[in-house]
């Protein structure tokens, strides 16, 4: 952990906050956020050690105006982390993120599917038929989902991908029969409560194509407009770039710029146009933005992919901070207006 008043993670400041809070708290706080969250911040709490007072107290003025003196962070961090969980997510869940964030799993339903890794996904789903798959992979969040969809072969990915655009909802009565078949395939026998029938369509379809690999996205979305042009043009139309981020307001990008590592800004730049480096230069500090112009002149070659994958990491960053409601970004449909 840094010293008292250096910057500390923000990951690392909800960690320090929830084994403050005590386990009550820090479980319902938790029932509140996903599955990439929850094992972020699990991972990031069981990895926190010789916290200081001082540093508790720099992470607690910022959520509130007095701090008191006690902590939670005297208590034995792997039991109150599982205590925790299960609290918050119920044993089923809490067992497969225990395992993955302290030894390294199982629960039930279509949202067991959100819980495990993507090759495991893709094992579990990969006899179904094609729209099967594509209601699945609906459900999911979309960078899970394009984890997934990369496993599969080409052929399959195209088919998926075309279902997911052109599904228009499915019925919660469909969708609760899927939930028993893939509850069964962990031999369950409790039922999950599916409340929404709003799963697919372009800007699913888009999003899942968002998080893909950089030369992947651009052969699966060529092969859905020679297969369905106006299909392909729509998904496009809904997809969120790299060069859309000059849409932004400089308010906005000055917030993302607060999340975002600085390798991977720099990584990112090397392959945008002038206009693009003017934004963050002009959102940045004098210092930080000749800094910036230097590193960029001074790094030598980069493989395409490397800076492809830098920029798809900040368009994650922007994504979550749209949905957030910290940032408005344009040029990419009504999710993010």
């Amino acid at each position: 952990m840094p010293d008292p008043g250096t910057h500390i993670p923000n990951v690392d400041r909800a960690a320090i906050l929830l084994l403050t809070i005590g386990e009550q708290f820090a479980s319902e706080v938790l029932k509140h956020m996903g599955p990439k969250e929850v094992q972020k911040l699990g991972t990031a709490m069981a990895g926190l050690a010789n916290v200081s007072k001082d540093q508790v107290g720099v992470v607690l003025a910022d959520f509130c105006d007095t701090v008191g003196n006690q902590t939670a962070l005297g208590v034995g961090s792997e039991d109150y982390i599982r205590n925790v969980l299960v609290k918050a997510l119920g044993e089923d869940k809490a067992g497969g993120v225990i395992d993955r964030i302290l030894i390294g799993g199982s629960s039930k339903g279509l949202d067991a599917l959100k819980w495990m890794e993507p090759r495991a996904v893709a094992e579990v789903i990969r006899l179904e038929h094609p729209q099967i798959i594509s209601i699945v992979l609906s459900y999911l969040d979309s960078d899970h989902a394009a984890e997934v969809l990369a496993l599969f072969p080409d052929k399959v990915r195209l088919d998926v991908l075309l279902r997911i655009a052109s599904l228009d909802g499915i019925q919660p009565s469909a969708l609760h029969e899927l939930d028993e078949i893939m509850e069964r395939q962990f031999s369950g026998n409790n039922t999950s409560n599916v409340k929404s029938s709003s799963v697919g369509g372009v800007k699913t379809a888009a999003n899942i194509l968002n998080n893909m690999d950089g030369t992947l996205e651009a052969d699966l979305l060529a092969k859905v407009k020679e297969t369905d042009a106006d299909l392909g043009q729509k998904i496009q139309d809904n997809m969120f770039v790299f060069e859309n981020l000059l849409e932004v307001d400089d308010r906005g990008i000055q917030t993302l710029l607060r999340e975002v590592s600085s390798e991977n800004l720099l990584l990112a730049l090397k392959a945008a146009d002038q206009a693009m480096k003017d934004k963050i230069f002009k959102n940045m500090s004098k210092r930080a933005a000749e800094m910036l112009r230097d590193d960029l002149e001074a790094k030598g070659p980069v493989k395409l992919s490397e800076v492809e994958q830098a920029q798809k990491e900040i368009l994650t960053v922007a994504r979550r901070m749209a949905d957030a409601g910290q940032l408005a970004l344009g040029g990419s449909g009504e999710e993010y207006v």
